[in-house]
């Protein structure tokens, strides 16, 4: 399989561009494909298999970026923050049918209702979803996956916001709500999961949604971290 690479990154609480990355989804978007080279197609964050989350924790907020072609860190601004990377591929090539993992994915879960229920209730095209709806809507992207889940954790966060394009050439302002979704899992199948590790899951992926880590049983959720 194609090398898979996972990068930590712990913003300086001093740095002016840290901290404005962290307050706005797309702002973060452009700084970690800037850390890659041009050129990339079309779609460069599909085709570079870049996804990312920021994580919270008691030392303060850090991303975690899963890329297949290694970042090049030295691209951070002067007194960005420190980062580590380092190749998954083995942890991944090793999954097997019937291992025991911890799981941690923060994603968008949304419905999208049809034409006719839209204009009967006036719904927007995507319709967040929330509490049960969202478990439920997780767990049919967990069997996706290729996981029969045995445990499951869910928890709302603040929704990734940012204004994208450029002022006089309509800009659009972007909006996913997430949730955080931990537990426990059984692998029924590995190939199914190492696509969705790779490809991520649901919407909003550039923008800090779809990345799904995983950790042996022995190990906490997010153990993949470096």
């Amino acid at each position: 399989m194609n090398d898979i690479w996972l990068t930590r990154i712990l913003p300086h609480p001093q740095s002016r561009d840290a901290r404005r990355d962290l307050a706005d989804a797309v702002g973060l978007h452009r700084r970690l494909m800037s850390l890659f080279p041009d050129g990339a197609g079309p779609d460069p964050r599909a085709s570079l298999g870049v996804l990312h989350r920021v994580e919270d924790a008691p030392t303060g907020p850090y991303i975690l970026m899963q890329s297949g072609h290694r970042p090049d860190i030295s691209r951070l601004p002067t007194g960005y923050g420190a980062a580590a990377t380092r190749e998954l591929g083995p942890l991944i090539t090793a999954l097997h049918a019937g291992g025991q993992i911890h799981f941690r994915c923060v994603a968008s879960p949304v419905r999208k209702p049809g034409a006719t229920t839209r204009a009967h209730y006036n719904l927007p095209a995507v319709v967040p979803l929330t509490g049960a709806h969202a478990d439920e809507w997780w767990m049919r992207q967990a069997d996706a996956a290729g996981l029969k889940v045995l445990t499951l954790h869910s928890q709302p966060l603040d929704s990734a916001t940012g204004v994208r394009g450029q002022r006089g050439t309509g800009q659009q302002r972007i909006r996913h709500a997430r949730t955080q979704f931990d537990g426990t899992a059984v692998i029924i199948d590995p190939d199914r999961l190492r696509a969705k590790l790779t490809d991520g899951i649901g919407r909003g992926k550039a923008y800090g949604c779809g990345l799904l880590t995983i950790a042996p049983s022995r190990s906490r959720a997010g153990g993949t971290t470096p």
